[in-house]
């Protein structure tokens, strides 16, 4: 009786099955999220030529249980004048609205156990998985807003102000950069975008320059350098986090690495053909089998973890932007070229529509079409860019000397 309960439950795709995919990924989420600070410190070291954390534990692996530790037993301080309420749940927003990304990233194809029907590995099939990803993204924002309008700083505020115009500023461009894969798959499910990319090939190998436009967002939309700017030291003292100490502190910088995590699982999804380990294997991909499966999400986490690796190279080896100069990017630059880039996708999609399968969004012309746009926006950009000569354009000469 009690295996026949624990059977239908395993095998209701509706609601059994999800709930236990949830508590699973949640655990690998919230293990990743905790060990992302010693590799992020790990990484820095080995760019640095350091060491890094090696007395807590083996090899340093207990560091992230000595900082959780640390965080519960700090201060837990409230600024005079602060608004407690939202002060308070600022943190906590950011942190889960980083973690409810999940829940529409498919991690493993699909399941067939127990005698069931094939059963997604995947929280929450939707047909609008992508548009919630975005509303997430936009959403990622408002922690932070919240946080240092309520901590009553000016420091915090500005920082505020920073993470607000950079986060509308690099959503365009990564719309446009979604768009166009999902002109190539003709999909809004993610589930169907790796379905067509496992069928025919990635779509980094067809949108290339699609693929690197949505990086550079995803650096800025997860303020990450050389776009971290929210929170400069040098300007900002800490930014939109000055005020805050302990787990609050903490919560922060959790939701930032859950972000990075998420958005890491989308580029995966939309470009880098998901749970395949490589274009064209087609062994591990057809399988049902729930060692198939495990195969699966291990190759789907790998790729996220290499994402992240990339992510914090990056973060020690590029300088930070100064403000203006990551607007100029983003409305100068990216803008324009997600534009370009969407409609030379429009155009190979009615190509495709018509019967010319030879000019069709997944061709070869696609990513030629790309390297030649991205070219010319570069000739363009070094005809109009005027030589920094240190003086304002208005300035008379300086006369000379007699």
């Amino acid at each position: 009786m009690l295996a026949n309960i624990i059977t239908d439950i395993l095998t209701d795709a509706d609601l059994g099955f999800p709930i236990l995919l949830m508590v699973v990924l949640i655990a690998i989420f919230m293990t990743i999220v905790a060990y992302s600070t010693f590799y992020e410190r790990k990484v820095a070291a080995w760019i640095q030529d350091r060491y890094g954390p090696n007395r807590a534990g083996p090899k340093g692996l207990l560091q992230p249980l000595a900082d959780g530790g640390k965080f519960f037993l700090k201060e837990d301080f409230l600024p005079d004048h602060a608004d407690a309420p939202l002060f308070i749940l600022a943190p906590g927003l950011a942190f889960v609205v980083a973690m409810l990304g999940i829940a529409v990233i498919p991690w493993g194809g699909t399941l067939q156990w127990f005698g069931s029907e094939p059963i997604p590995v995947q929280v929450a099939s939707i047909d609008i998985g992508l548009v919630y990803l975005l509303a997430l993204g936009a959403m990622s924002v408002y922690g932070v807003t919240l946080g240092a309008w309520a901590s009553n700083n000016k420091y915090s505020f500005y920082g505020a102000m920073r993470a607000a115009a950079q986060t509308l500023s690099y959503e365009v461009p990564l719309g446009l950069a979604i768009l166009v894969a999902v002109l190539a798959s003709g999909a809004l499910r993610l589930e169907d975008i790796v379905a067509n990319q496992v069928a025919s090939t990635w779509n980094v190998f067809l949108h290339p320059i699609a693929f690197l436009l949505m990086f550079i967002c995803a650096l800025a939309e997860t303020n990450r350098l050389p776009f971290d700017l929210v929170e400069c030291e040098q300007e900002l003292v800490g930014g939109f986090h000055t005020e805050y100490s302990s787990m609050k502190f903490a919560l922060f910088f959790l939701g930032e690495y859950g972000h990075m995590i998420v958005s890491a699982g989308f580029m995966v999804a939309l470009f880098f053909g998901g749970w395949q380990p490589i274009p064209w294997l087609g062994w591990l991909t057809e399988s049902t089998a729930w060692w198939a499966v495990a195969m699966r999400i291990g190759v789907y986490f790998a790729k996220v973890v290499a994402f992240i690796f990339v992510f914090m190279w990056i973060r020690w080896t590029l300088p930070r932007f100064r403000f203006d100069q990551l607007l100029n990017l983003a409305w100068k630059g990216l803008v324009p070229m997600g534009l370009a880039l969407v409609a030379w996708a429009g155009v190979l999609a009615y190509a495709g529509e018509e019967g010319l399968r030879a000019f069709g969004p997944r061709s070869y012309w696609a990513p030629i079409g790309e390297i030649v746009l991205l070219v010319a926006g570069m000739i363009v950009v070094k005809a109009v860019t005027r030589v920094p000569t240190g003086r304002q354009a208005n300035l008379p000469p300086v006369a000379a000397a007699s």
